[in-house]
Order: C-alpha cells, then sequence, then structure tokens
C-alpha cells in the first residue's frame, strides 16, 4: 500500500466517518435549459452547494469538444425552513446561437462538471412547426408519467416542456432537499429542452421562493409573469396564485393584470398578429373544470374567470380580457385529470360547427392536464359533465401539442395508464384570428 493511501486510511479510522468522505459541494447537479427570450440564446441554469464559478462549455454537435466557453454569475439562495440550507443557482446565457443548430454542452467550474447534455437552439423562423409535452402536477412521489417523457425528450419527440405549476409536492419540504431531488429527477429532460414554467399553488411557500429562485424564465418578474415567441404563436405565461395568496401582495394581481393587458394588445397589432396568429395561455388554476374535489371549480365562481369583490378595488377576472384580445388556446392544470372543453365563453358553448366543433370556433379553447402524477393521486369527476366538457380523463398521463402551421395546431392525451396510448386527440383550426373571429 502506498504510504499516502496507508496514511489517509490511519487518519480515517481516527475520525469520523461523515469527515472522510470527499466534499461534493462543488459538483453541478439539478441542470436545465430554458428559452430567455431573446434571438440566438439559450440560458442554462444549476446549483451548488459550494461557491464556484459559473461557466458553460459547448460546442456545435459533431464539432470538437468545449471549442466555446461562456460565463456567468450565481446567486446565493437560503430555504427558509428550521436548518436555513443554502445553495447557489448558478446562471449562464449563451448567445449567437444557430438557429435550429444542435449543441453539446456542459456546465459547472474547474472545481466540478456536469454530465454532457445536448440541446437544439430556437428556431427562429415562423414557419417553425415545434412539438411540445405539456403537463402540470407532477411530484417527487410518484412522478407517474416521468419515465416516458424522459425517453420521448431524449428521443428528439419535442422542442419544448411546459410546465404548468406544481412542482415536487413541495420544493421547500425537508428543507428543500425535496426541491433538489425533484430538480435532479427533471434533468434528464430539462436538460435537453427548454423546460417553461408557470407557478401553482404547491409552490407557496415563503412566497413562492423556491420557484422564483429555481427557475429563469423571460422577463424581469422573477418567473412569476412572461411572454415568448416560437413559430407562429406568442405565448403567455402567468399566476393564477396572484388571485389567491394576497398576504404576499394583492398589488401583484394588478400589476400582472395591467401587465397583461399590455402584452395582449402588442401582440394584437396588425403586424404582430400577422407573423404570430396564435396567442397561447398557460397557467395553472382553471377558469372550467368537473372535478368534484370541492376546490376551484365547485366551491365557488372561479376567481380566475370573475375576479374577487372581495378585494379594494375589486380584482379584475381574466376571461373576459382573454375572449376580448382573441385568446385561441388557454392551457390549465391544478385538476388531477384530463378534461378537454368545448370552446367556451361565459359558460356557453360556441362550436365551429356540429360537424366541425374545433374549426373556427367563435370562443376560446381550454384544455387541462394536470395528471402526471404525484403523492395526492387522482382527482375524480362529478358524476355528469357539464355541457362544455367534451372529454375528461382521470388516467395519468400527459398532453402532447403540435403547433402546425398559422391556421392548425394539434393536441393530443397520452395515457401513462395504458402504456402511452393516445386516449384524446383533435385538431384545432383558425382561419382568422384575432377578435373578430369570435364574429
Amino acid at each position: 500500500m502506498a504510504p499516502v493511501v496507508y496514511l489517509f486510511f490511519l487518519f480515517c479510522g481516527l475520525m469520523p466517518l461523515a469527515l472522510c468522505v470527499p466534499s461534493i459541494g462543488s459538483q453541478p447537479e439539478q441542470v436545465h435549459i430554458s428559452y430567455p427570450g431573446v434571438r440566438g440564446s439559450m440560458v442554462i441554469t444549476w446549483t451548488t452547494f459550494n461557491e464556484t464559478d459559473s461557466m458553460v462549455e459547448y460546442n456545435l454537435w459533431g464539432g470538437k469538444l468545449f471549442t466555446q466557453t461562456a460565463k456567468g454569475n450565481s446567486a446565493v439562495f437560503v430555504d427558509e425552513g428550521p436548518e436555513m440550507r443554502k445553495m447557489y443557482i448558478h446562471r449562464v446565457t449563451l448567445s449567437d446561437l444557430r438557429s435550429g443548430a444542435t449543441y453539446v454542452y456542459h456546465c459547472g467550474s474547474e472545481a466540478g462538471w456536469s454530465d454532457l447534455f445536448f440541446f437544439t437552439a430556437l428556431n427562429e423562423s415562423t414557419s417553425f412547426s415545434p412539438k411540445f409535452a405539456l403537463f402540470g402536477d407532477m411530484g417527487n412521489e410518484n412522478p407517474q408519467s416521468l419515465a416516458r417523457l424522459q425517453k420521448e425528450t431524449q428521443a428528439g419527440m419535442y422542442d419544448v416542456i411546459l410546465h404548468i405549476g406544481d412542482f415536487a409536492y413541495d420544493m421547500h419540504e425537508d428543507n428543500g432537499r425535496i426541491g433538489d431531488e425533484f430538480m435532479k429527477q427533471i434533468e434528464s429532460i430539462a436538460a435537453y429542452v427548454p423546460y417553461m414554467t408557470c407557478p401553482g399553488n404547491h409552490e407557496w411557500a415563503y412566497n413562492f421562493s423556491h420557484y422564483r429562485s429555481r427557475f429563469t424564465m423571460p422577463g424581469q418578474t422573477e418567473n412569476l409573469w412572461y411572454s415568448w415567441n416560437i413559430g407562429s404563436a406568442h405565448v403567455i405565461s402567468f399566476s393564477t396564485e396572484v388571485y389567491f395568496y394576497l398576504d404576499y401582495g394583492l398589488d401583484l394581481l394588478f400589476k400582472q393584470y395591467k401587465w397583461l393587458k399590455s402584452d395582449l394588445e402588442e401582440a394584437n397589432k396588425p403586424e404582430n398578429r400577422a407573423v404570430r396568429p396564435w396567442i397561447i395561455t398557460m397557467a395553472h388554476r382553471p377558469m372550467y373544470c368537473s372535478d368534484d374535489d370541492n376546490d376551484d371549480c365547485t366551491k365557488f365562481e372561479s376567481y380566475v374567470r370573475l375576479g374577487r369583490n372581495d378585494t379594494k378595488p375589486p380584482a379584475p377576472g381574466l376571461e373576459d380580457l382573454f375572449y376580448q384580445h382573441g385568446v385561441d388556446l388557454e392551457l390549465w392544470a391544478h385538476e388531477h385529470t384530463y378534461e378537454r372543453l368545448w370552446p367556451v365563453y361565459g359558460y356557453k358553448v360556441y362550436n365551429g360547427s356540429t360537424d366541425e366543433p374545433y374549426v373556427n370556433p367563435k370562443a376560446p379553447v381550454h384544455i387541462i392536464t394536470g395528471s402526471a402524477g404525484c403523492r395526492e393521486k387522482h382527482d375524480g369527476f362529478i358524476p355528469k359533465p357539464r355541457d362544455w366538457s367534451a372529454f375528461r380523463s382521470t388516467d395519468y398521463g400527459y398532453t402532447r401539442m403540435h403547433l402546425i402551421n398559422s391556421t392548425h395546431i394539434y393536441l393530443e392525451q397520452v395515457s401513462d395508464d395504458q402504456s402511452g396510448k393516445v386516449i384524446d386527440s383533435f385538431t384545432l383550426v383558425k382561419d382568422v384570428h384575432g377578435p373578430e373571429a369570435w364574429l
């Protein structure tokens, strides 16, 4: 035995075992990427538990490894649980990426590097036809859909993942360790395609601090609300939770509403709607649903849809705002089910026609997809569907969306309970976009 190794074991024999385990606090983990809303860019985000440099080494697929280097910075995040655990959230923005090109990368520092990952830079063309996986309510425990999503993502089936609120169940638990474990679980999809998010009610703890700190979305609102463009769509992400956690600031509700109104007005300018005709929203708690869980849709008229009259001043709802600005498709989660609605506004169905309800409908289409899998299991439905409810399922699963072109979007629901079977599908066809589509 070499003298140095002998001395190491002799020293360890005299010391507590924990002191002889090499520190891995400088090792990157929880790697995920997101689109920052800037052409030719991608943000790489990861975590360490020691303070280190923030670097990404990358290159075009098929080229010599690590020919380019980008540097960023880190921010200290302290979980507010009893241990006050501290971590470092690193962010590096890669710029001047070639539209639609694939890159290989790893992240970290000379104190430790991540595994090797790859991603495809966002195709900036308005004729790009992206494919999405979308879901909400996926936890660290019982994430039933995750294995299928891992395989499909790494097989190149998706260009973007949309996680529509409720992560980990819950990120703050066990002094933030559940959040760490969940972020490591999703690394196998989120390190390969942009993982775009919105907050849900399970992110409430410490004023949504885990959600605001762990992700990196476009804009300057700590990921609470933002918008971005992809292909022929303008995508808006926002927080339904501003209607419920008023102790964290009623002003957030009004700030978000003002921002939504401004963003929708900008998106509806003729020159903008001409190139991005689709407007798609994503947020956690739905305006409509037919679950029997005594929650938002059965306990009271939806705050998100109608607003609140118990605040000063009264808080405006969003259904009229979205209708007036011609929002085409609204994506929701929160209910641990899948539900497809007929085109609906004000509880009334406005199908395009009896035979083709989703061809030129006269109201927005809503999809609820909150059945990815979590420890709270399934929700149930009320026995009799509402008039506006077209299809519903309690199977674990997720939704696929294909933005085909400026007039067609295809959506389908995958049942993980049925080994990946597509249990529902439809194509939304719009020859006219904007408020005039309702006429």
